[in-house]
């Protein structure tokens, strides 16, 4: 029940279908995009054969490479260079692109796979193949007209021109759209793999923690206890942040955050912050509190101003060393308030910069870091939508300052 629970956090967020499959090849887990592609109802095709989606001329073939995948253990598009279908609960067949994915739970493998529904492309593929035919049929009449009719010479050489521009434009089309189509994959297979990640390592402690509590029950233990109670504690609340990031993402995609602007001191939420962030500080980091702002006020979301302060602060402590300075300066004229978050931390490479805010993106140097990609994605949502913006200037290994800026008065 765990498992299915964390899938369809996870995957309710993605707009492709996803379907995870176990060793048995029965499907464990999808999300409602996947339902709605093979239309099925509900929890209809859980616990189904893998075989009810796919063609019966491929279910052998099919089975035996899945097999193979699993024992693998790899990640890959499946079937390239080949035509693949599947098949809906309607007998509907139709033309798909499937991305695999393997990873385990408990000791269990699965795979997970990304589907895409390729009808649209394949049309279009049809529609220029058509062109071009139809094109060539034509060329080939009016070289024939040409010989007979050198009076029309300049409208047969206009409307050729015009059909030639047609199909280069037909042709450009569908390659930026196959290109998007392909970054667009990457960037699902990315976040699939991070999410395995992400996931699979405070699983792993949570588990460890709970083995290791059972065995310390004599009363002088209780400082062991205490220990892992602590850690089990604070992956739970890891697990639950990341969750908590991929909701916002969905619903600020649909539109579903509603914000309610109230009147506050900027200093309130400031101390809010600060005393949290103080909870994370590495041996010898300080925090340096902005100066003269007990008059600073803001009519915005409290909540969501809080949010966004957070996030810097504590990525400023994340990727800072120990004994390192977190400086905090917020400015407020008649019109606009300004912060700005110092850090001296590991910064971000140039190469990277232009992608920062690119949702499951990071940097080179923090690959190693646990995070996920999500929280600065967010936080610029978040300003674009109460009128904000935010930027930055960083260098590796000197460090980074971010510029929030906010209208003093939220106009909804």
């Amino acid at each position: 029940m765990f498992q299915h629970d964390v899938f369809n956090l996870l995957f309710e967020a993605i707009i492709e279908g996803v379907i995870v499959v176990d060793e048995d090849q029965k499907i464990v887990a999808s999300n409602a995009a996947a339902k709605k592609m093979f239309g099925y109802e509900a929890d209809e095709i859980i616990n189904k054969p893998l075989s009810i989606i796919i063609p019966k001329e491929y279910h052998a073939y099919h089975k035996e490479q899945t097999q193979k995948f699993i024992t693998k253990r790899d990640t890959r598009e499946m079937g390239k260079g080949r035509d693949l279908y599947a098949v809906k609960k309607n007998k509907e067949v139709f033309p798909v692109e499937i991305g695999l994915n393997t990873f385990e739970v408990y000791d269990k493998a699965y795979i997970l796979a990304l589907v895409t529904d390729i009808s649209i492309r394949k049309q279009y593929e049809k529609k220029i193949q058509s062109l071009n035919a139809a094109l060539e049929k034509k060329v080939e009449t009016r070289t024939k007209e040409l010989k007979t009719v050198v009076a029309e010479l300049k409208t047969v050489n206009i409307e050729l021109d015009n059909e030639n521009k047609k199909r280069i434009q037909a042709e450009k089309d569908a390659k930026i759209a196959l290109k998007k189509e392909r970054e667009l994959n990457e960037l699902k297979t990315k976040f699939l793999s991070l999410v395995s990640h992400e996931f699979k390592t405070p699983l792993s402690g949570i588990l460890t923690s709970t083995m290791l509590l059972s065995k310390y029950r004599l009363s002088e233990e209780q400082e062991k206890r205490d220990k892992h109670i602590k850690i089990i504690g604070d992956k739970v609340h890891y697990l639950n942040n990341i969750l908590n990031d991929f909701l916002s993402i969905e619903r600020l995609e649909k539109g579903r955050v509603k914000y309610s602007p109230r009147t506050f001191k900027i200093s309130k939420v400031v101390n809010e912050v600060v005393y949290y962030a103080n909870m994370l500080l590495k041996d010898g980091q300080t925090i340096n509190y902005p100066e003269n702002i007990d008059d600073f006020s803001l009519v915005q979301d409290e909540k969501i101003v809080e949010l966004i302060l957070s996030n810097l602060v504590y990525n400023a402590i994340k990727y800072s060393s120990e004994n390192a300075i977190i400086d905090m300066d917020i400015k407020q004229d008649d019109k606009v308030t300004t912060f700005k978050i110092k850090d001296n931390g590991i910064g971000i490479p140039e190469a990277d910069q232009k992608n920062i805010f690119n949702r499951y993106f990071r940097a080179e140097n923090v690959l190693l870091t646990q995070g996920t990609g999500i929280g600065l994605n967010i936080v610029k949502q978040h300003l674009e939508n109460l009128g904000g913006s935010i930027s930055f200037k960083s260098k590796e290994n000197v460090g980074t300052t971010f510029y929030v800026k906010l209208p003093n008065r939220l106009e909804l």
